[in-house]
């Protein structure tokens, strides 16, 4: 039987499914091909179908494109399933924001948290105190965000099983695609507390266990399958339509869960050639000297053209320096002034002081708790080694800090996603719902575009953008937006606030209240930023828009192209190890996370692919040779 043909079979059967396939195998496919099928033989049952990306989201939606089809992410269905359950909801709220073990619920200085705490919310924006789900976390307002929405819905299909009924009464057909990188809990409501009440549905997973790249979620469903009583039957999907053949055999010696995939017998899959599977071409390069235009100039391919070619790195702070945002990314990834407020944080949470700290500044709440200390107990309020080696490299940042008022200077807030969250792959990407991008970058990012439309000669686009209010039907008023916008393409070595505020004075892009508000509430890091060339924000925007060749190997998921370099540096981050990759060595969940990720990068090569090695042992090399083939193996001359 055909996969689809299988799954039928537990469909006719009551009976719930995972559809198992390696990378490139076709599992969106065969998922629209269920979906057509389950709505041809149901006409008048709805399907529910869960996916993680837009261009999946897109994709389903464009092939089915029936009525009966509700496509949106795994958030925004458990949501629109128990928004109208508020009297459940604020019960379950505080049940969880009292209960230890549960992280992701906490109220704000507030435990235990009362039965009635969210009755009266008091909130004049939310007259129906209803409890809301939002892009950002305020649960004493009664607004919840990303992981409470998984924590509550879990909370109350286990409490409220009547819920599972309405919810299996609505939709006959209930598919979740790529299931490895859902949570836990999210499984959990579906295989176990729907089981709780009488009436059935089918709920089916699509995905791929080696394809688990990201922490906190199920990675696989081998607790409900193939023991006594199990809650879902698996089906495996075999051939690969996407990769060339030397890039599946190099990725079935990479598996660990013993799906071996097989070459197309589809002579229309992308992978075939008048009848023929593509030999296609893979090379394990490496060097002593760590020069990556080297290994460019070796492979000869066209890294200008980012829709074909893509240079994968393990982390943003590798790509940094090389698609030239690198002082951005130090600003808001690497501050240990920022690290070391949040320590002198942490202690005064779980050592309260007497005195009141609302009118110091953060030099005299340091001083105040140094005050009778010493030994190890003054060495908790001291900066760390790492801090202060950051802190002698940034004197005058940290005496900025010093002078600020201590309550103010606590509630700053900076990490990596407010600079580069919601990254496309390639400019033909869109943008997700919602993103963590904070209000200094937004306003950077709406400027930014506004001047790129005008370069790109999209000038409808770029007139409904810009915020120029002069009367475009007289010619000089036309004359003086030319001359204005051009002034700010020509930025040279200007500022990002030199070109923030011309851009104002110009009309050309108003300060919102989000930014005036960032430069007050964030002074410490706008005056940080502001003073960096507004070149380079125009970098990270080409590096955002996915104009650039570079992206993480994390992100790379679910995408192909024609080349695919990967560069094996784990940088600083010790969840990944690529030596012990080939050597097999170190700690089961670290090689496993790296296997698993090298697996996902690999196979996204529908043509060539190169992994680089910066000056490997003999041991590694000797593995590259099992793997690669001792004639792929290239050292590259210095």
């Amino acid at each position: 039987m055909t996969e689809v043909e299988e799954i039928f079979e537990h469909i006719n059967n009551g009976r719930n499914f995972l559809l198992s396939g390696g990378a490139g195998s076709g599992k969106t496919y065969t998922l629209v091909q269920v979906i057509k099928k389950v709505i041809e033989e149901n006409p008048c049952a709805l399907v529910a179908c869960m996916t993680y990306t837009n261009a999946a989201v897109r994709e389903i939606e464009e092939r089915v494109n029936h009525p009966n089809l509700n496509v949106t992410t795994i958030h925004d269905f458990l949501w629109d399933n128990i928004k109208n359950f508020q009297k459940e909801l604020k019960a379950c709220l505080v049940e969880l924001a009292n209960d230890e073990n549960i992280r992701a619920v906490k109220i704000e200085n507030v435990h235990p948290a009362p039965d009635d705490f969210f009755d009266d919310l008091q909130d004049e924006n939310n007259p129906g105190n209803k409890i809301q789900y939002k892009e950002f976390l305020r649960i004493s307002r009664g607004i919840i965000s990303h992981d409470q929405v998984i924590a509550v819905s879990n909370c109350i299909f286990e409490r409220f099983p009547k819920l599972a009924d309405i919810v299996k009464d609505k939709y006959k057909f209930i598919f979740v695609d790529e299931y490895q990188d859902t949570q836990k809990e999210v499984v959990k409501i579906f295989l176990e507390h729907f089981k709780l009440t009488e009436k059935r549905n089918i709920i089916g997973f699509f995905g791929d266990a080696m394809q688990s790249i990201y922490d906190d979620t199920i990675g696989n469903l081998d607790d409900y399958k193939g023991v006594e009583g199990e809650k879902v039957r698996e089906v495996k999907k075999e051939q690969n339509r996407r990769n060339p053949a030397l890039v599946i055999n190099l990725a079935n010696k990479l598996r660990t869960d013993g799906l071996e995939q097989i070459l197309s017998d589809d002579n229309n899959a992308p992978n075939m050639v008048d009848g023929n599977i593509k030999a296609g071409e893979i090379k394990f390069l490496y060097s002593d000297d760590g020069n990556i235009e080297s290994v460019k100039a070796h492979l000869g391919w066209n890294f200008g053209n980012s829709k074909e070619t893509k240079e994968l790195n393990l982390t943003h702070n590798l790509i940094a320096g090389k698609a030239n945002f690198r002082t951005l990314m130090d600003i808001y990834d690497k501050d240990k002034i920022l690290d070391y407020k949040n320590r002198v944080k942490d202690y005064i949470k779980k050592n309260p002081v007497e005195q009141d700290v609302t009118e110091m500044t953060f030099h005299e709440v340091i001083e105040l708790l140094k005050l009778g200390k010493s030994g190890r107990e003054l060495n908790k309020v001291l900066p760390t080694a790492g801090m202060q080696n950051f802190i002698d490299a940034n004197q005058e940042l940290f005496n900025y800090s010093l002078g600020a008022n201590y309550v103010d200077f606590s509630k700053i807030y900076v990490d990596k996603d407010q600079l580069l969250d919601d990254k496309k792959q390639d400019e033909d990407d869109f943008n997700k719902k919602g993103s963590r991008r904070d209000d200094l970058i937004k306003h950077l990012y709406r400027l930014q575009n506004i001047i790129w439309l005008y370069q790109n000669g999209q000038y409808n686009e770029f007139l409904q953008e810009t915020d120029f209010k002069g009367q475009l039907y007289n010619t000089n008023q036309k004359r003086i937006l030319k001359e204005r916008i051009e002034n700010l393409i020509n930025v040279g070595n200007k500022t990002i606030n030199e070109v923030i505020e011309e851009a104002h004075e110009n009309e050309i892009c108003f300060k919102g209240d989000g930014l005036i508000r960032f430069t007050s509430e964030k002074k410490y890091i706008f005056d940080q930023v502001k003073v960096v060339r507004f070149n380079e924000f125009q970098a990270l925007y080409e590096y955002l828009e996915g104009r650039t060749p570079f992206s993480t190997q994390h992100k790379t998921k679910g995408t192909e192209y024609d080349n695919v370099l990967v560069i094996l540096d784990n940088g600083s981050w010790n969840k990944y190890n690529f030596e012990n990759l080939f050597l097999g060595g170190g700690t089961e969940s670290v090689l496993s996370r790296t296997q698993k990720l090298f697996y996902v990068c690999c196979t996204r090569a529908k043509e060539r692919l190169a992994v680089y090695y910066h000056s490997p042992s003999f041991e590694v090399i000797n593995k590259a040779k099992e793997w690669f083939g001792e004639e792929n193996i290239i050292k590259i001359n210095e």
